[in-house]
């Protein structure tokens, strides 16, 4: 049985930075490198395709970083804003 592919849905997907990163907040991911344990997506900004960078996947996640989907500034603010709130010991 093949082993199960990190992140397979990877490809294509979009995604709202709650900073901006390079002058932008939407991105969509071009490329993907499996680099052993590691998964890497190469990010282009929705608005200006000069903008790439590449970002190891996992963070992604963070959701203090980012939010999947294309996202409005006031709809960020919302989830941001439902969050639970951890703080550590």
């Amino acid at each position: 049985m093949p082993k199960k592919q990190k992140f397979p849905h990877l490809l294509g997907s979009k995604w709202t930075a709650r900073e901006k990163t390079w002058g932008w907040r939407h991105f969509q991911v071009v490329n993907r490198q499996d680099r052993g344990a590691w998964v890497f997506a190469e990010m282009v900004a929705s608005c200006d395709p000069n903008v790439r960078f590449w970002l190891n996947a996992k963070l992604l996640k963070d959701r203090s970083q980012w939010n999947a989907g294309w996202k409005s500034l006031k709809e960020s603010e919302e989830t941001e804003e439902t969050e639970p709130f951890e703080v550590e010991p």
